[in-house]
């Protein structure tokens, strides 16, 4: 199942400049979600992060991956789209490999761990042209 913005926009209350998420290229619901960001120069945060070498903020690729995971948490549980909201619970083993620039394209791949009445337990990677660029291990709980 793939997903252009305007399907996630369905789903996620985020709106620019905080959706981070492009697409989503593949989902095996209540499973695993495979999603992207186009990094442009054009983004909010370059402007003082930093200017003279632009470099995604890790918390933001974070953030990207937890999207993600929300994305996959509401196309599994499609009851729940704007009556609950998905909130971050936690992060564990959280690991930066590689810094992410302009003109890179992000994949975010994240699988579920664990999958309870309201918390999602989540592995998820970012990867730049197949490196691996993050990790964490997120959780979430829908409210």
């Amino acid at each position: 199942m793939e997903l252009d913005i305007t399907k996630i926009l369905d789903l996620l209350p985020h709106r620019y400049p905080f959706l981070l998420v492009d697409r989503v290229l593949e989902v095996e619901l209540g499973q695993r979600i495979v999603a992207l960001k186009n990094v442009s120069m054009n983004e909010q945060f370059f402007q003082g992060h930093f200017p003279v070498e632009p470099v995604m903020p890790g918390v933001l690729i974070l953030e990207g991956m937890a999207q993600s995971g929300a994305l996959l948490a509401y196309l599994t549980e499609p009851e729940k789209v704007g009556k609950s909201l998905v909130y971050f619970a936690g992060l564990d083993e959280v690991r930066f490999r590689q810094k992410v620039v302009p003109g890179d394209q992000l994949i975010f791949r994240l699988a579920v761990l664990k999958r309870k009445t309201k918390l999602y337990k989540l592995a998820g990677q970012a990867y730049v042209n197949d490196k691996l660029v993050a990790e964490a291990v997120l959780m979430a709980t829908l409210s």
